[in-house]
C-alpha cells in the first residue's frame, strides 16, 4: 500500500501534523473539489428535479457503503447528520417509561450524555453511570438499555464484551466507524450510531445509524418528513418508509452528500483493513514512545486514540498548535489526546514528540 499517495490527497498534511480526526477528520481534496463543482453547477443551472434525483442516488450509494463498512445490510442503515442525532432518534423512539434505567459509563461524550439527560428529565427514567470497564457486569433487573461508546473518546479503550446481554445495546461509534473494524453482529449491539465527519473524513452534517432488523418496526420513527415517508403525497395517511430509511435525517444537501461519498471512496479504495492496521500501528508507536519518555498514557486498546496526562492541557494544545501540531485537550480530564489516522506518517509522530 502506497500510504504516501493516500496522504497526498489530504492538503492539511502538507502543513500540519494533523492528529485530531477524533473531532474532525482531514478533508480530502477530491471531496472538496466535487462539492465545489456541485455548488457551481447549482448556481449556474438552479436546483430542480436533477438536484433531487442526484440526492436520492447518493443516498442509496452512501447507505450501501456505510452498511458494507459495518458488515450490515443497506436497508438497516439510516442516514443522519451526526452520531448524536442517531442517539437521539433511538432514545426518542424507544418506549421508555418512568423508572426505567439506562446504564452508561463514566467515559461518555456529551453527545451521548446530553440526550441521556434530556430523556431522564422528560421521561422520568433513571441514568446509572459506572466505570467503563465494569459495564458488562453492571446490568440490573431495572436496566432497559445499555448506552455507551464502542471506543472511549477519553482513553481509546474498547467497550467490554456484552455477550448474552438480554437488554438492547446502543453503541456510540463516533470513534469507531472508519477507525477500527466494526461488525455490528459480532458486537451484539442493537443500535450503532456514528459520524461522517470524523474518521470517514466527510463534511460536518453527515452520519449513520444502524438499526438491528429486530428493532426496525419496534423503534418509533421520530418526526418522519418528506424524505422518509413511503408516499409523501398521501398526506396524513402517509406512512414511514420501509427499513431504517424511516429514521433518515429530514434533509441533507447534495453538496454535503457528494463530498461525504467521495471522501468515503478515497479511503475505501485503499482497503479498510489496511487502513485500520496502519492507524493502529502508528498510534501504538506513539503511545509506547510517550510512555518511554515519562508521560502517563491512559490505558487503551489497539485503537486510533492516544491520551496522556497533562496538568495544563489547554495551554499545551495551543503551544503544539503554534508548532504545527493539532491535537485535542479533553476538558476536565487532565488529558491531551492525539487521533492517529492512516493519512498520518512517522513524521507527524516525530513532530508531536519533538514539540512536547
Amino acid at each position: 500500500m502506497d500510504f504516501a499517495k493516500l496522504r497526498a490527497q489530504f492538503p492539511v498534511c502538507e502543513r500540519l501534523a494533523y492528529l485530531n480526526a477524533g473531532t474532525f477528520g482531514p478533508l480530502p481534496a477530491p471531496a472538496v473539489a466535487v462539492a465545489v463543482k456541485v455548488l457551481e453547477e447549482c448556481a449556474r443551472a438552479g436546483r430542480a428535479s436533477m438536484y433531487v434525483e442526484q440526492s436520492k442516488a447518493l443516498a442509496t450509494q452512501r447507505r450501501a457503503a456505510y452498511a458494507a463498512l459495518l458488515h450490515a445490510q443497506a436497508q438497516d442503515v439510516a442516514l443522519t447528520t451526526s452520531t448524536s442525532e442517531g442517539i437521539v432518534r433511538v432514545l426518542a423512539g424507544l418506549e421508555l417509561d418512568p423508572g426505567d434505567e439506562i446504564l452508561t459509563s463514566d467515559e461518555e461524550h456529551p453527545g451521548l450524555l446530553g440526550p441521556l439527560a434530556a430523556a431522564r428529565d422528560q421521561r422520568g427514567i433513571t441514568i446509572r453511570c459506572v466505570p467503563f470497564g465494569e459495564l458488562a457486569g453492571a446490568v440490573s433487573d431495572s436496566t432497559r438499555l445499555v448506552a455507551c461508546s464502542h471506543v472511549s473518546w477519553v482513553s481509546g479503550r474498547l467497550a467490554p464484551d456484552f455477550g448474552g446481554l438480554d437488554v438492547p445495546l446502543l453503541l456510540d461509534g463516533a470513534q469507531g466507524a472508519g477507525a477500527v473494524a466494526v461488525d455490528v453482529t459480532a458486537l451484539g449491539c442493537d443500535f450503532y450510531a456514528a459520524s461522517g465527519q470524523k474518521w470517514l473524513c466527510g463534511p460536518a452534517g453527515t452520519g449513520l445509524l444502524w438499526i438491528s432488523p429486530a428493532w426496525t418496526e419496534r423503534l418509533h420513527a421520530v418526526g418522519p418528513t418528506y424524505v422518509n415517508l413511503e408516499d409523501p403525497g398521501a398526506g396524513l395517511d402517509a406512512t414511514p418508509a420501509a427499513g431504517a430509511a424511516r429514521h433518515d435525517a429530514s434533509a441533507q444537501s447534495l453538496e454535503t452528500a457528494v463530498a461525504a461519498a467521495t471522501a468515503f471512496v478515497v479511503l475505501a479504495s485503499s482497503g479498510w483493513e489496511v487502513l485500520y492496521e496502519r492507524a493502529a500501528s502508528l498510534a501504538g508507536s506513539l503511545a509506547g514512545t510517550l510512555a518511554e519518555r515519562g508521560h502517563q498514557v491512559a490505558p487503551r486498546d489497539r485503537t486510533t486514540l492516544v491520551s496522556w496526562q497533562d496538568p495544563d492541557g489547554a495551554a499545551t494544545k495551543e503551544r503544539l498548535a503554534a508548532a504545527g501540531v493539532v491535537v485535542r485537550d479533553l476538558p476536565n480530564s487532565g488529558l491531551l489526546r492525539a487521533s492517529v489516522g492512516s493519512w498520518n506518517d512517522e513524521s507527524d509522530i516525530e513532530r508531536l514528540l519533538a514539540a512536547l
